[in-house]
């Protein structure tokens, strides 16, 4: 039998438990849900050990048209945080957490940024500027931070670290498009994925879909943008690893322009792909655009 000293020191010891912050009465990890990859990766960045990071929409996967599972709403109805772009990117967002019952915390990764109006309606891809992604880990690392104050101080050095990372980025490729002549900045890609990107560092870019992969580019679209290719002489056009590679395809028979790559519009690659990470992604997308834009014998 114990010892009445042995139960004391058990008590002491539930005591102080009791009165421990949450985030230290056990070292198990936040439940994050993110809803697609971009989103997961940047949370994995900020979060490190003290998460466990569920994604949604996975590697190459679309998330403009995609459609939740009752797992999805399984995950999400144990998850701690929910994670999500906002400016209406994720159309089947309140449909899942109505589905699953969420009780968690809902972060809005967009928060404080001021988006691009385009067509009309906000431009969700706001990731595409390397400066919009500060704000979206500062989002981020605010939420992880609040629900695990005792690891907040990692957060915010896992913050620090990625963030010098990001801006070591943006310089690069600030270098790397200011080595295009002028008159090759002319990107064609399948949908209006990258007025960010374009924006930011000074490259235009068309498609012939508007800013979701759901929308169907019009004739009239079409051969207004091959119209476009041949009196600018443009030379090569660009699929995307989330869109049907048919009309890209289509465009390049009937304008003579090669397809010039492969960009990463609105998800990673699998992890052996060019686009493991966001700043893998943002790496491949601007060498991949300036390899194939640069006049040759330049």
């Amino acid at each position: 039998m114990p010892t009445r000293r042995a139960f004391l020191a058990s008590a002491a010891a539930l005591a102080l438990s009791l009165a421990a912050p949450a985030g230290a009465l056990s070292d198990r990890p936040i439940q994050v849900v993110a809803t697609f990859s971009i989103l997961g990766d940047m949370v994995k960045r900020i979060g490190g050990e003290h998460v466990a990071v569920t994604t949604i929409v996975g590697a190459n996967g679309d998330a403009h048209v995609y459609q939740p599972t009752p797992a999805d709403a399984r995950v999400v109805s144990e998850a701690q945080i929910l994670v999500v772009n906002g400016l209406q990117f994720e159309g089947w967002m309140d449909r899942l957490i109505d589905a699953s019952g969420f009780r968690g915390v809902r972060v809005v990764a967009t928060d404080s940024i001021e988006p691009i109006m385009f067509g009309g309606a906000f431009d969700p891809h706001a990731w595409q500027s390397l400066g919009n992604a500060v704000a979206y880990v500062d989002n981020i690392t605010a939420a992880l931070a609040k629900a695990d104050p005792v690891n907040a101080a990692d957060f915010h050095r896992n913050r620090a670290a990625y963030v010098t990372e990001i801006e070591m980025l943006d310089a690069e490729i600030r270098e790397i498009v200011a080595s295009l002549p002028a008159d090759c900045r002319t990107v064609v890609t399948s949908h209006d994925a990258f007025q960010y990107f374009g924006r930011e560092y000074g490259l235009e870019f068309v498609a012939p879909q508007g800013l979701s992969t759901e929308s169907e580019a019009s004739a009239r679209d079409v051969a207004r943008l091959i119209l476009q290719i041949r009196e600018r002489g443009i030379r090569a056009i660009f699929i995307e690893n989330v869109a049907d590679r048919r009309l890209q395809k289509q465009i390049a028979d009937e304008t003579g322009a090669l397809i010039g790559g492969t960009l990463y519009p609105d998800a990673l690659s699998g992890p052996n792909g060019p686009a493991a990470t966001y700043l893998d992604m943002m790496r491949h997308n601007a060498t991949t655009l300036a390899r194939v834009l640069m006049p040759q014998g330049s």
